[in-house]
């Protein structure tokens, strides 16, 4: 039996008031933005049925920007379309932005960052639980054949040791597809085409120099080409800020994606963080608009495409590839944050009962956010 809601169910005021407060809670980087989603729309409100959350996880991570907000722009188009689509992305988005448009402010006048150690020293081992829950589902739903157990293993063996994400999700698609290419005695030729991110490189060289349209133009050039992380996305950065345009020094750089790594929601309000310091509350928002502009065009563009992906049966094997090889990076990114966060006894106890709370009692994650805060505050008080 589907358990999946019927579309005319979800309104879009129901839609912008979840992905508002998953955009406030959603600390912890993509891989628990995702875990927050699959908890929130799968498990508990039953939008969307595990397989389709899997087939539009690997989607996202087939598609330049970034991946936990193209899940959610995935997410609100399949229940209400276009509006669906921006209400969805737009509202995960906004809290973030507006947050670290804050904190750039004070960081303007200041010169430093507001310190936040305490709330994100018990936030984090909270999230490393959220993260491992989710994994636990997925994974039994994702890895339906040997074939796709061996290459999640074989994934995750390569992610460990620093093989690029996309190179994995490439072997991971591949690899899936082989024996069905065999069967059918068939050549597949993938191809993806540069001609829209060259385009948009094009026009952001041509445009005026240190203007807000070359503010939005280098943003949107970012969005259009960057795959990965935000140690990914601040290579790219240094390379049009600091290479290129000089507009910024190293420690700014490196203080805008600590903001973006620290705050909730996307990691990639980064750019607002820079807009704001180079062009205040417009830079700010042309900024922000320019690198997440591209991921609301792909997931439109990309979004009608998967039903039709999963009548292929060669192209519903990469398909399976990717998806158990994007569950492979997000256990690794769990691993290495769990490393990083769990740090002693406190930090042990917190992850444990985190544990215990989602699985055996089934407690929204927002809750258990709002509580390892509340932890962490009275105990570096």
């Amino acid at each position: 039996m589907n358990n999946q809601r019927a579309d005319n169910q979800v309104s879009l005021t129901e839609i912008a008031l979840v992905f508002l407060k998953l955009g406030t809670i959603a600390f912890g980087g993509p891989a628990a933005h995702i875990a927050m989603m699959e908890d929130e729309f799968v498990r508990k409100r039953h939008w969307i049925t595990e397989a389709d959350f899997l087939d539009r996880l690997g989607a996202a991570n087939l598609i330049p920007g970034p991946s936990s907000t193209e899940l959610a722009i995935f997410i609100g188009h399949s229940k209400r379309g276009w509006a669906g689509l921006i209400v969805a992305g737009s509202c995960f988005i906004v809290p973030a932005a507006v947050l670290v448009s804050l904190i750039a402010a004070a960081y303007v006048r200041f010169g430093s960052l507001p310190q936040m150690a305490g709330i994100l020293y018990a936030i984090k081992p909270a999230v490393i639980a959220v993260i491992v829950q989710a994994l636990g589902g997925l994974v039994r739903t994702a890895a339906k054949t040997k074939l796709l157990v061996v290459i999640a293993v074989v994934c995750t063996v390569l992610s460990f040791r620093g093989v690029s994400p996309l190179l994995v999700l490439g072997f991971a698609g591949i690899a899936s597809a082989l024996p069905v290419v065999w069967k059918r005695n068939q050549q597949v030729v993938l191809s993806v085409s540069a001609l829209g991110p060259m385009v948009v490189a094009a026009a952001a060289s041509l445009a005026p120099p240190v203007s807000i349209i070359q503010l939005f133009l280098s943003f949107l050039k970012v969005g259009a080409v960057v795959f990965g992380s935000g140690y990914v996305l601040l290579a790219f950065l240094r390379a049009e800020f600091i290479d290129r345009l000089h507009w910024l020094s190293e420690k700014q750089l490196i203080d805008a994606v600590a903001v973006g790594q620290f705050t909730p929601g996307p990691v990639f309000t980064t750019a607002t963080f820079i807009g704001y310091v180079l062009a205040g509350i417009p830079g700010a928002l042309v900024s922000t608009l320019g690198i997440f502009l591209p991921g609301f065009v792909l997931v439109a563009a990309s979004g009608p495409l998967i039903p039709k992906l999963r009548r292929s049966r060669i192209a519903s094997a990469v398909l399976d590839g990717v998806v158990v090889g994007s569950l492979a990076l997000m256990m690794v990114v769990a691993w290495q944050l769990g490393r990083a966060a769990v740090v002693d006894w406190l930090t042990t106890l917190i992850l444990i009962v985190s544990l215990v709370l989602l699985v055996r009692f089934r407690l929204n994650s927002a809750w258990l956010i709002a509580g390892a805060a509340l932890v962490g505050w009275v105990a570096k008080i």
